[in-house]
């Protein structure tokens, strides 16, 4: 290959050695950016550097030079995403059990592409992805991308629907009958991805997991809905639902100690009903799914919590502690 080859694709090139070989602790100088780009086969004249640097500065590349020592230096300033923020994206894509590890390890490469080499190196040191608890289902990505078609297209859905075995196989439910909904959302909730959907079967809205569905194709019928969804709050949704597991939904008064107070607004909003019950206790009045991992919630809080009504959910609690009760007597 003749020397000089490359030499329209100069600015191209000068543009990927600022991205991946400075940063604000780490610059460049006229001399180290010529032998970067004669590795590319690119020669390059100082002067028309100087011109070159100038056409980049105007393309909107945030490029600094500054004097240092006896030599004059050169490095990235402002970038697409901070360092933090890369760090913060690592972190949600290595923790995201929705996510495969192959598919995790992935995405963190392409992270890397977005800063130095240098502060890609502090991304790779925290991952940690290897012995994560992921999906195996390297279909999610094909089943999002087809959900959102659903949506835009404003049709229906049809898949089948798994769930594990204790051989640790994934099996279909109900004897492998379709299941044909309406989708009109996707939302991320205890580091899964879920699917909202109006079923005009049982006329109710209902979720599912978007890893645990098998064979997803769009229907030729419109979805339905849509009246439902009008003035549906996704935030309220999963905060009524522990787990997203499903249950009946009830107003329930239950009484905290004090030093509670945050775990309620953690889980329940800073907008949530409380009214002080004298100087060692607060009453909140929720509106919750009640289910076995809301009783389990609240049995997890241990003797500090107590829910007070309505009749039906106290004698819910007392049902499940009398059946734990009775598993530990059980010899």
């Amino acid at each position: 290959m003749a020397r000089g080859s490359n030499q329209k694709l100069k600015l191209l090139y000068l543009m990927q050695i600022f991205m991946e070989k400075t940063d604000d602790e780490h610059s460049i100088s006229l001399r180290e950016i010529q032998a970067a780009l004669a590795s590319y086969d690119i020669s390059a004249e100082r002067k028309s550097l100087y011109d070159d640097i100038e056409i980049l500065k105007r393309f909107g590349l945030d490029i600094i030079g500054e004097a240092q020592g006896s030599s004059y230096r050169y490095h990235i300033g402002e970038r697409p995403f901070e360092l933090v923020e890369l760090k913060l994206l690592v972190d949600a894509v290595q923790s995201s059990k929705f996510i495969t590890a192959k598919k995790s390890t992935q995405l963190i490469k392409k992270l890397e592409e977005l800063t130095s080499h240098y502060e890609a190196r502090q991304l790779q040191r925290q991952v940690y992805v290897t012995d994560r608890v992921k999906t195996v289902n390297e279909n999610i990505y094909i089943n999002v991308d087809t959900l959102y078609s659903a949506i835009n297209q404003n049709v229906r859905i049809v898949f089948q629907y798994t769930q594990w075995s204790v051989g640790k196989e994934l099996q279909v439910k109900k004897n492998g009958e379709l299941y044909e909904v309406s989708p009109w959302a996707l939302l991320w909730d205890n580091e899964n991805y879920y699917m909202v959907a109006f079923d005009a079967k049982d006329a109710i809205i209902k979720h599912y997991r978007v890893d645990k569905m098998l064979h997803l194709k769009l229907s030729e019928a419109s979805r339905d809905g849509r009246e439902h969804f009008e003035q549906f709050n996704m935030a309220k949704y999963t905060r009524m639902r522990f787990g997203m597991y499903h249950g009946n939904e009830e107003i329930v008064s239950i009484r905290f100690a004090n030093h509670l107070v945050g775990v309620v607004i953690d889980r329940f909003g800073k907008e949530v009903s409380i009214r002080p019950q004298d100087n060692e206790y607060f009453v909140a009045r929720v509106k919750v799914v009640v289910s076995r991992q809301f009783i389990a919630w609240v049995i997890g809080l241990g003797d500090e919590v107590k829910i007070l009504s309505p009749e039906s959910v106290v004698e819910e609690m007392h049902r499940t502690i009398a059946r734990l009760s009775e598993i530990y007597r059980e010899e």
